[in-house]
């Protein structure tokens, strides 16, 4: 921090997990007019083992209020690193410096990886409370465009309709099963945008798997094949969520994918959900947009993914 700031700056703590809860809901209500960031999936990000607190993240305070939230993390151990970037309108100075320390630290854990360059990536709403030509100025630019689509769910959709002639679904409740979804994540993802592969006891951290509802994730079989696999969540408050919906490349364009789908939607509507979303990639070349809205989905908003490639520097330095 430089003496003539008018924030302060220090690493955060999991204790700090309601404070940045409530920074990131009144951005929310900013960008989409709505509170949708839910406490335990700050808490999942900060207790994550991979993330280091006393150098991987930053809060800033104006006045004694919470103004800015940074955090960075590394699960490629190459060159490619993640960060969240959140600062409140009027607060720019704030959330240029946040974003200089994740800047800083993500070229330092490059550098640890043993890659020569950091290619930083950050997750922010279309129309962000981010200050836009902060991040141009420093060298960010757009490379894709995700979708957060919805769908209101009601009684009628308790009827799905029959499955494609042989298709079999199944939850997660065993072990087994579940190791099986990581592994059927982790191959029909394998092609998609930003995918880094991750060991099933990554994948767990990543999820926060002692949360997850495992009834509510499902695996698509026909004959003694696994051939696809749908991860949702109930632990939202605003919608029911749909996280993956993955189809082996040879079993694509049978229908498999769109009645798991349906039957996700059957299965909400059942436990009184009114509403359930997912995000998609606007240039997946799956057709995964098309499908979404052939099932009445439609877009709620966008986010970009925003790149920065710095040179890799050593810790420290």
């Amino acid at each position: 921090m430089h003496s003539e700031d008018p924030f302060t700056v220090r690493p955060a703590t999991v204790g700090d997990a309601p404070l940045i809860c409530a920074l990131l809901n009144e951005i929310d209500t900013i960008e989409i007019g709505r509170p949708d960031t839910e406490l335990h999936a700050v808490e999942t990000d900060l207790a994550h083992p991979e993330v280091d607190l006393r150098e991987d993240s930053w809060l800033a305070f104006e006045g004694g209020r919470l103004v800015a939230y940074a955090l960075v993390w590394d699960d490629s151990g190459a060159e490619r690193v993640d960060t969240d970037h959140y600062a409140l309108p009027g607060h720019e100075a704030a959330g240029e410096r946040l974003l200089a320390l994740a800047e800083r630290r993500a070229a330092e854990r490059a550098r640890a990886n043993g890659a020569s360059r950091a290619v930083l990536h950050l997750h922010l709403n279309a129309r962000p409370t981010t200050d836009l030509a902060m991040m141009a100025r420093r060298g960010w630019g757009r490379v894709r465009r995700y979708h957060v689509m919805t769908r209101p769910l009601s009684d009628a959709d308790r009827a799905v309709p029959e499955p494609p002639a042989g298709l079999v679904l199944r939850d997660c409740a065993g072990e087994a099963d579940r190791r099986r979804a990581h592994a059927l994540i982790q191959e029909t993802f394998a092609e998609h945008f930003d995918h880094r592969p991750r060991t099933y006891e990554q994948w767990l951290d990543d999820i926060g798997g002692g949360r997850v509802d495992w009834s509510l994730v499902w695996i698509a079989s026909l004959g003694a094949d696994d051939v696809a696999v749908l991860y949702s969540r109930n632990d939202r408050q605003s919608m029911a969520w749909i996280n993956n919906i993955g189809v082996r490349r040879a079993y694509r364009g049978r229908g498999v994918a769109g009645h798991l789908l349906r039957h996700a939607f059957g299965a909400y509507a059942a436990l009184g959900r009114d509403t359930v979303g997912l995000g998609v990639d606007t240039l997946n070349e799956s057709g995964a947009l098309r499908l979404y809205e052939a099932h009445g989905m439609r877009a709620h908003f966008a986010v970009d993914t925003w790149e920065v490639v710095l040179p890799a520097v050593p810790a420290g330095v």
